[in-house]
């Protein structure tokens, strides 16, 4: 390595790297706008015909919108009525008291019906997704700020669907969050262990004002942490690479630590940095041989597959796999997930916009209405389209959140700045141990307060 992995590094875009951002952030913005209901506000998980709608995209979209404001593509007061429609349809039916067709104790079910609203097929409450959609909320109170009718609504629902999630309820008695819980047979028997997209979720948790997770859940969290050297890169470890991106779409960790950081002498801004360039090494040596993998062709994280089961399945001495969380070293079957370079782009700039550049002008087929496209296998034998190889033709809402509020945190901070005035996020941080940098600014300015 000859570059110094270890800082964060500032590059000047070009006017036609500006236009191609602008471009991807437009088409993945209308995502929201499409594939929408818009009598209840709620966002297909994805692209696939008779889509349920996705928790998590719900909550992507309101952080979206307001991008869309900033931008000129949506005017303020449709915002405020998307954002309002998506707060009343949630306010309406909590669940708090007994089991709702939508959710429990504050928490709700990881899909629903786009038409109904209710709970779609014997899916979990899934306490991640809910944690995503709250944090849109948050996101939008945060921006809303002004006096009138429509913003003072956003705010009050704002805070009540965030205070009456029950944290504490889903530890079922144990150390750690529960992934989920079924009415039908209660917790799910897998807890958030290990390093993954739960930062954002016991943040959250913590910094509850009236549910809040004990401190005890947080170091639980981290006691399960592996520290590892890839390629001479040590770092905490997470094969899929969209785990070193989801949480710090709204949180901005740039310069603070909690302890366990602090004994590593890292961030985790700085070890998504490094998650970044191992992904990168990974593809230049290309263990197993893969048609594609190079130095700007890299990004193997959860993905729609080549094939429609979940497989394995063997094709011409190779296993390949339908929707998988595929990470480095493994599990890889070939399969690149082209958006997680636009979401890399806080961390490593200087080679998320090579690979950016790379895939659109190499793959065009990749570059769709919604901008990029899931994901493109080309080991997996045959053609799709009459081109060589696997290419998804598929949109996930999970993928087109993430990349506008990425692409408008490397431009500008702005979901990062949100998150910042939101209290419950300060404190939640702090009870995480965090400190350092802004966080360590924010709590004095409070205080003058």
């Amino acid at each position: 390595m000859t570059r110094n992995i270890n800082e964060p590094v500032q590059i000047e875009l070009s006017r036609k790297q500006r236009e191609l951002l602008d471009d991807l952030q437009n088409k993945s913005f209308s995502y929201f706008i499409d594939q929408v209901n818009p009598a209840n506000g709620l966002v297909a998980d994805s692209t696939w015909k008779n889509s349920p709608a996705s928790i998590a995209a719900v909550g992507f979209s309101l952080p979206v919108y307001a991008v869309g404001v900033e931008h000129g593509w949506m005017k303020r007061e449709e915002a405020i009525e998307r954002t309002l429609m998506v707060l009343r349809f949630f306010s309406k039916n909590g669940g708090r008291s007994e089991p709702s067709e939508l959710g429990y104790q504050g928490f709700y079910y990881h899909f629903l019906d786009m038409q109904s609203g209710q709970r779609f097929g014997q899916c979990e409450l899934s306490t991640i997704d809910s944690a995503l959609l709250i944090a849109g909320m948050l996101a939008a109170g945060a921006y809303y700020q002004d006096d009138k009718p429509g913003e003072l609504e956003i705010r009050q629902r704002v805070d009540e669907l965030y205070q009456r999630v029950n944290w504490p309820w889903a530890l079922n008695g144990g150390p750690a969050v529960s992934h989920g819980w079924k009415p039908e047979s209660g917790f799910i028997p897998y807890r958030w262990q290990g390093y993954d997209e739960a930062l954002l979720l016991y943040v959250l948790g913590l910094g509850s004002p009236t549910f809040p997770l004990p401190a005890a859940s947080y170091q639980a969290w981290t006691a399960s942490f592996r520290w590892e050297t890839l390629y001479d890169i040590s770092f905490l470890y997470a094969a899929p690479l969209f785990i070193h991106h989801f949480s710090q779409t709204w949180i901005d960790l740039k310069g603070i630590q909690d302890q366990y950081m602090k004994a590593h002498g890292s961030d985790y801004f700085q070890n998504s940095r490094k998650a970044a360039y191992i992904a990168q090494q990974y593809a230049l040596e290309n263990p197993h041989k893969f048609i594609g993998y190079g130095e700007n062709a890299w990004g193997i994280s959860a993905s729609e597959g080549p094939i429609r089961e979940v497989g394995p399945i063997e094709v011409e001495g190779r296993q390949f796999y339908g929707y998988l969380a595929r990470g480095v070293p493994e599990p890889d079957d070939g399969t690149l997930s082209p958006w997680t370079v636009i979401t890399a782009l806080p961390f490593a700039p200087e080679i998320a916009l090579p690979a950016i550049e790379h895939y659109l002008t190499e793959y065009p087929h990749l570059y769709g209405s919604y901008g990029m496209m899931c994901s493109i296998n080309l080991t997996y034998p045959g053609k799709t389209e009459g081109l060589q190889g696997w290419y998804s033709n598929n949109y996930y809402g999970l993928n087109e959140g993430p990349v506008v509020l990425m692409i408008e945190n490397t431009l500008s901070g702005f979901a990062w700045e949100l998150m910042k005035r939101q209290a419950p996020i300060r404190l939640g941080l702090q009870k995480a141990g965090f400190s350092g940098g802004w966080l360590d600014g924010a709590v004095r300015d409070a205080r003058k307060e």
